[in-house]
């Protein structure tokens, strides 16, 4: 019982909890947006993930700015690396996110909306540990 109490005092703490509120949020900005390309608009798969990646990314950037890492500075000299970092890190987890979801949707022929969950959950993991170490650190 005590080990539960440590892991749990070391891991569940406000940029925790914090990162897993923007994280929901943003995954609620990537699926709204991915489903409103997707089903209403009628775009291919890809281009809908791209689409709500985009808006996902821009929405992630600020809540991790300003709620989980509290990084304070809006100057250039700061939010440029950041961005640029940021990008970049998500870059690398687009590319998974697309090919996840293009191979579960297209060729295995599960639920687009489930695909795209199960991709976000894994790229909220990964990007965690890239802003938690290079990014906000």
């Amino acid at each position: 019982m005590e080990m539960l109490q440590t892991l749990f005092a070391k891991f569940i703490n406000y940029e925790t909890i914090s990162y897993l509120i923007v994280g929901v949020l943003t995954t609620v900005v990537s699926i709204g947006v991915f489903a409103a390309c997707h089903r209403k608009l009628k775009f291919g798969t890809v281009l809908s993930n791209i689409i709500s990646w985009i808006a996902a990314v821009a929405f992630a950037y600020v809540g991790n700015k300003i709620f989980v890492f509290q990084s304070p500075s809006w100057a250039l000299s700061v939010i440029v690396p950041e961005i640029l970092g940021f990008v970049s890190a998500r870059l690398l987890t687009l590319g998974f996110d697309v090919v996840f979801v293009y191979i579960t949707v297209e060729k295995l022929h599960w639920n687009d909306i489930v695909s795209k969950t199960c991709s976000n959950v894994i790229v909220m993991i990964v990007n965690y540990i890239a802003s938690k170490l290079f990014i906000f650190a």
